[in-house]
């Protein structure tokens, strides 16, 4: 598919990539009563999915990012916007996200799609919706471009697309953009609850040798790899965790319209996470760059009427390109 030129020009100071960046999680509000559901998993774990339904015969699944859940303001405004467009939403908690400790030693990862294709059979065999549309943000992004990109032309006929925001689709080349100092406050508010959620992994499972000295001196996510992921998720090195989880090799082999929105000055990504090429010879993948956004923010101004780019370029994308109904006399 031809690659979207995107018509998002935001206003001072907004064509900051940092300032776009933080300005949504620290200034914008989306109110939403969500109906919480859990469900127990096949290694007698459990996700927590947080409803809003407004009666539709579609349904979005909502995917969040590293270290957050339903209550991240992309995750409620999007809620909020896409039940203004007559279409239910469901938003998954990733295992260790929703408030309480998941069961078991493991979590989550970039690429831990079972657990997505767990939750998609769980809507699907539980519900009577026509439609179910993937939206993943950044990791949960990776997650659902992957997901569709395995599945392939297996995937159920009810999953009609996706959507991805943010999204570090190649691992390797992203962590060292990660590692440089202009993201040095992300990582610290990253580290924060990550380092003490494998603190309190280690408390409750005594079998888990974690070396705590080597977890408090970490600076690098390559580190928490090397302590948490490759040994608990059964990587043979982090190298071998960026190239199994990363989406990118599975771009192509995604079936159904799927659309990735990645910012030109997203500090996160490297120039590998732009796949023009895969979007130019899909027949189903698209890709669309902003030049202004940052990292999941996409904030036009300061008047919070206008700063709904991104929720409304996912609606439009549902409507004009998965072809599906949506409401166009409500807005939020």
């Amino acid at each position: 598919m031809p690659n979207f030129t995107s018509n998002f020009s935001p206003t001072m100071p907004f064509r900051n990539g940092h300032f776009n960046t933080m300005y949504r999680p620290l200034f914008m509000k989306d109110e939403v009563n969500y109906q919480r559901k859990r469900v127990t998993t096949w290694d007698n774990d459990f996700f927590d999915l947080d409803f809003s339904l407004v009666n539709s015969d579609t349904l979005v699944l909502l995917i969040h990012g590293l270290e957050g859940s339903s209550e991240s303001k992309y995750m409620t405004s999007n809620t909020k916007h896409l039940n203004s467009k007559g279409l239910d939403t469901v938003c998954l908690n990733l295992r260790g996200c929703s408030g309480e400790d998941n069961l078991l030693l493991a979590t989550y990862h970039s690429g831990k799609t079972e657990d997505v294709s767990f939750i998609v059979d769980h809507l699907i065999e539980n519900y009577d919706y026509k439609n179910i549309v993937i939206v993943g943000f950044s990791l949960g992004g990776n997650l659902t471009l992957k997901y569709l990109g395995e599945k392939g032309k297996n995937i159920s006929p009810i999953v009609k697309g996706g959507i991805a925001v943010s999204v570090p689709v190649d691992i390797a080349s992203a962590e060292i953009e990660m590692d440089k100092f202009k993201n040095k406050l992300y990582m610290e508010v990253f580290f924060k609850t990550m380092k003490n959620k494998i603190l309190e992994k280690a408390h409750k499972f005594p079998e888990y040798k974690l070396d705590k000295d080597k977890l408090f001196k970490a600076t690098k996510f390559k580190h928490l790899e090397y302590l948490y992921t490759v040994p608990v998720f059964g990587f043979d090195c982090p190298e071998d965790y960026w190239a199994k989880a990363s989406a990118k090799p599975y771009l192509s082999k995604i079936n159904k319209p799927t659309l990735l929105i990645n910012a030109k000055d997203d500090t996160f990504l490297s120039k590998e996470c732009y796949p023009f090429e895969e979007a130019e010879n899909s027949n189903y993948f698209y890709f669309e760059e902003t030049k202004f956004g940052g990292h999941c923010g996409f904030m036009s101004s300061f008047k919070p009427q206008e700063n709904r780019w991104v929720e409304n370029r996912i609606s439009r994308f549902i409507k004009e390109n998965i072809e599906l109904d949506i409401l166009e006399t409500i807005s939020s």
